[in-house]
């Protein structure tokens, strides 16, 4: 176990993560020379109903990464084939079932987040077609924990790359070219969905090799299949009560004005970029410690933690450096209101220890899906969560909004501490495989 192997799951990842909110600004710019506010606010409005759908099934890629880890440290390449066959018979039925809802879904979309009657028609037209990607969409999510488990972390990068650059291509062709407008958009998107899967399939085309048979006569193995859900079912719980908890802060931090808001919300993007980079050394502890685990090495298992977590403090320090020397600069790229600005520089602060108290956090993270530890995971959740709120009630009256933020910062600081404690589980999982 060294550090260059780390480096060389985390780089890509890394890389890969850099190339989504390119995306998202391109398409929110090709469809700006419309001219046409209508437009941009089906397809921002329709691309957040698409991701809130989608999102439920995260759950997909930890899950599989976990798990075809394990069996490739236990060098077991027909379950290694069997776990991807599952994921993407998941994927498939998951699509499916999306496709035949549409109707009911948009329709549930649209009465809680209701539009004008201009962007509503407008959006319905690029779901009708986007939601064609659904099935695609959901099974890259099964092939990227595949190759993630597996080390494949450039194979990540160069999905990442085809479907975003073509997608951009065939945007700026589409919309500016052929003025197909709104429409182009989604269909640009969904050809680079569908030809994405095609890609990600040939990049783990060996699971559809010599140990395609052998996969295929473990499909149905029910204690697998019990387990796979079972890890499933943990990490979809915990992901919704973190992503509850952040959706409560944007919601409560409306409460102390227009401005605070709009400086809450650039703040965030300083969260969302510290996440973007220490996901790659998420990812790496996910394949690492789930190989040593399935070898049964306590040794590897314990040196691929302690591996990661020297690199996921360190790249937090770094971020921390960044946002304290860079920081004023990069919000005043983000804002040009003057209150704004001066609102989100009274906030920074908290900003820069952001990295660093959530590293931990982030990185155990990955150390636990590697381990197959997620009910452990859930019960440090929970537990996070519980001391949340208790810190929302405790600390925003009193302080306003530097108490929502520290609230953000206790949750955090929790998720660490709370898996730290448990930490010790995970190396004598290597022994009980």
């Amino acid at each position: 176990m060294t550090h260059g192997r780390v480096l060389r799951i985390a780089g890509p990842i890394v890389l890969s993560n850099a190339t989504v909110p390119l995306l998202g600004a391109v398409d929110t710019a090709v469809i700006g020379q419309l001219g046409d506010a209508a437009s941009l606010g089906a397809v921002g409005i329709g691309a957040v109903i698409l991701a809130t759908l989608y999102w439920a099934f995260g759950f997909l890629r930890m899950s599989t990464s976990g798990l075809v880890a394990q069996a490739q440290g236990a060098g077991d390449r027909g379950e290694r084939s069997a776990v991807l066959l599952r994921a993407l018979a998941i994927a498939a039925v998951s699509g499916l079932a999306l496709v035949l809802a549409q109707a009911l879904l948009f329709g549930a979309a649209f009465g809680i987040a209701p539009a004008s009657a201009t962007v509503e028609a407008l959006a319905r037209d690029y779901l009708a077609i986007r939601i064609w990607g659904a099935p695609a969409t959901i099974a890259l999510y099964a092939l990227t924990g595949w190759l993630v488990g597996l080390e494949r972390t450039r194979g990540v990068l160069i999905l990442q790359l085809w479907q975003n650059g073509l997608n951009i291509l065939l945007s700026l062709w589409f919309v500016l070219g052929l003025n197909w407008g709104v429409p182009g958009v989604a269909l640009a998107t969904l050809i680079a969905e569908w030809t994405g899967l095609a890609l990600a399939l040939w990049l783990a085309r060996d699971a559809f090799g010599p140990s395609l048979r052998d996969g295929l006569a473990r499909l149905g193995d029910r204690i697998a299949i019990r387990r796979m859900f079972s890890v499933s079912r943990d990490i979809m719980v915990r992901t919704i009560l973190l992503q509850l908890s952040f959706t409560s802060f944007v919601f409560l931090g409306a409460r102390f004005g227009d401005v605070t808001l709009a400086a809450n919300q650039v703040l965030m993007q300083f969260l969302e970029i510290t996440a973007y980079a220490l996901d790659g050394f998420a990812f790496a502890a996910e394949a690492l410690v789930g190989q040593a685990i399935g070898a049964r090495s306590v040794t590897a298992t314990r040196a691929a933690g302690r591996i990661c977590l020297q690199w996921g403090f360190g790249g937090a320090i770094a971020l921390a450096l960044a946002f304290a020397l860079a920081g004023p600069g990069i919000i005043d790229l983000m804002t040009t209101a003057p209150e704004v600005r001066e609102a989100a520089r009274a906030y920074l602060p908290w900003l820069v220890a952001a990295p660093l108290i959530g590293a931990g956090a982030w990185t155990y993270d990955g150390i636990f899906i590697g381990a197959l530890l997620t009910g452990d995971m859930l019960r440090a959740m929970l537990a996070s969560v519980a001391v949340y709120v208790l810190a929302l009630l405790l600390l925003t009256p009193w302080a306003g909004n530097h108490g929502l933020w520290a609230a953000l910062m206790v949750l955090n600081a929790t998720r660490t501490v709370t898996l730290w404690r448990l930490y010790p589980r995970v190396a004598a999982r290597a022994s009980h495989v």
